[in-house]
């Protein structure tokens, strides 16, 4: 089953990245996030320029840092193909 991102969250650099909207709201308790819209339900990250987090497998990502997302990709792949 596919997963809808339905939610566009906009980093103080201009990019723009769709998340679903479970991990919209989640983003928007922590504090990561603040909503500034509806349609499509929308947000400004307030981290710094160069930092998106991201949550994977209950692990905190920073975007700016491919490197360490990958190889936490790479891990849960490895993961999956045991199961």
């Amino acid at each position: 089953m596919k997963v809808k991102k339905t939610a566009l969250i906009i980093c103080n650099n201009g990019k723009e990245y769709w998340i679903t909207q479970k991990q919209f709201w989640n983003m928007v308790r922590e504090g990561v996030v603040v909503q500034s819209g509806d349609q499509p339900l929308t947000g400004r990250f307030r981290g710094r320029d160069d930092q998106l987090l991201i949550t994977l497998n209950h692990t905190v990502l920073n975007k700016a840092t491919p490197i360490h997302t990958s190889e936490v990709l790479r891990a849960a792949r490895l993961k999956k193909t045991k199961h």
